[in-house]
């Protein structure tokens, strides 16, 4: 079965960055939309951006513009996300998401549109 792990989290300081990884296993068909997704306290899950490994450009929520970069090592099966100029209001539980194999981003950062789902991994901005 599909399995994702994340891992990267910490404590950083305003301005700061971080790496997260999502190591994803159990997929038969290599081309799905995989996604960054965030919640913080009392708040809604968002999502972050997301990218399509068969091919294509990542898309971003507003919100990160210009401080996120997804990547993708498909050898290693690993989906990054690279945080850089870190602020406050970027401290949550973050979360990669995986779609249904040989579906494209049809749901954009919509949670609906994600089958599984990673244990999440803490990032805090002081």
């Amino acid at each position: 079965h599909v399995q994702l792990v994340e891992s990267g989290g910490g404590s950083v300081q305003a301005g700061g960055s971080l790496r997260l990884s999502c190591v994803v296993s159990g997929y038969t068909d290599n081309t799905y939309c995989m996604g960054w997704f965030r919640q913080a306290p009392g708040k809604e899950r968002e999502g972050v951006g997301a990218v399509y490994t068969g091919g294509g450009s990542s898309f971003y929520a507003d919100s990160v513009k210009g401080r996120f970069t997804i990547s993708q090592d498909n050898a290693k099966n690993t989906l990054y996300l690279q945080m850089n100029g870190l602020e406050p209001e970027d401290t949550a539980t973050y979360y990669c998401a995986a779609g249904r194999p040989g579906y494209g981003c049809y749901a954009g950062l919509q949670t609906w549109g994600y089958r599984y789902w990673g244990q999440g991994t803490q990032v805090t901005v002081s």
